[in-house]
């Protein structure tokens, strides 16, 4: 006797021993009940706000709850190990910034394996990072700025949201490329940072553009270079920075989906195909505009190169700089 759809669901062990053809049927019931999705962070910051609209776009287009269930603390350690302790059975996802991949190398010890414990869904957007300068300091633009500082040692330093973070990093990597005397200053947020910067404490901002935005309108700071790989659409006027010849300094935030290893490559597939729906939607690229994001959308395949990339990459600059989290 062949049991009804939703019974044999509740039966089944687990999608992973199932033949197949019920594998394909326990996918195309997915989901069945409420999904969790993991903010590693505290409320309000830009990985809430992306999990939150994308919660609520799967849930009215799958029709079942997908709710934000945030777990701060640790640079996102915490919430990610929770994650990494979930079953792989598509009722848990997780959602990550950059500090997913720094965070094995910035700390000693960390409650996830960044290779063997999740599969990518998506790095569904991203989020270029600026060099920007308060006005008096006298230079137009970035290699006049590193000749300025070349030729005042330990005179110029440089704002960004906190240590270890991607704009931590990029500094990093430019202060050690080009053999710059150049001090980070971390404050605990992008906001903190600007605002130091507008003040004239700190001559440079290295961090997100959305925060900076209306003092760049305002001409209270002053946008130098993109450290993404191509130019930002919302000011297409400032070059990135392999444009300028300094094609070794690149990083970027982003805002990646995940689930535990072992999901079903169906459940896989399928949200893998929402996201990039739900990104490209206008009223959703207009609000991720609003922070700084661009939609990216990529595979599966191409999310894991890209995350293992950066795991290696990071992870260089990080040891290099002696770099250890607070």
């Amino acid at each position: 006797m062949k049991l009804p759809r939703r019974k044999f669901l509740h039966l089944a062990a687990g999608a992973a021993a199932l033949p197949a053809v019920s594998r394909i049927a326990w996918a195309q019931a997915y989901p069945a009940r409420p999904v969790r999705v993991i903010v590693p962070y505290a409320p309000g910051g830009p990985t809430d706000l992306f999990g939150r609209l994308i919660a609520q776009k799967l849930s009215e287009h799958l029709g079942k709850q997908f709710y934000v269930e945030n777990i701060g603390g640790a640079n996102g350690n915490i919430g990610m190990g929770r994650a990494a302790k979930a079953a792989a059975d598509g009722y848990t996802i997780l959602i990550v910034s950059p500090s997913y991949t720094t965070n094995p190398t910035l700390y000693n010890n960390v409650p996830y394996d960044p290779y063997k414990d999740f599969e990518p869904i998506a790095v569904a957007v991203t989020n270029p990072l600026l060099v920007i300068i308060n006005p008096w300091v006298q230079v137009q633009t970035v290699k006049d700025l590193i000749a300025l500082i070349k030729a005042n040692p330990g005179k110029y330093n440089y704002a960004t949201g906190g240590t270890g973070s991607a704009a931590h990093l990029v500094g990093e990597q430019l202060r050690l490329s080009l053999g710059l005397d150049l001090v980070h200053i971390p404050y605990n947020s992008a906001g903190l940072a600007i605002g130091s910067v507008v003040a004239g404490h700190a001559p440079i901002y290295i961090g997100s553009p959305a925060p900076a935005l209306p003092q760049i309108e305002e001409g209270k700071l002053r946008a130098l270079a993109v450290t993404s790989k191509t130019r930002w659409k919302t000011l297409p006027g400032v070059p990135a920075m392999a444009e300028i010849g300094y094609t070794d300094i690149e990083g970027e935030n982003w805002q990646a989906v995940l689930v535990p290893a072992g999901t079903p490559k169906e459940v896989i597939t399928l949200l893998n195909q929402e996201v990039i729906k739900i990104v490209m939607l206008p009223d959703i690229k207009e609000r991720m505009a609003v922070l700084g994001f661009e939609p990216v959308a990529n595979t599966p395949g191409e999310s894991a190169f890209q995350i293992r990339a950066e795991i290696a990459k990071w992870a260089k600059i990080i040891r290099a700089a002696n770099i250890k989290a607070e």
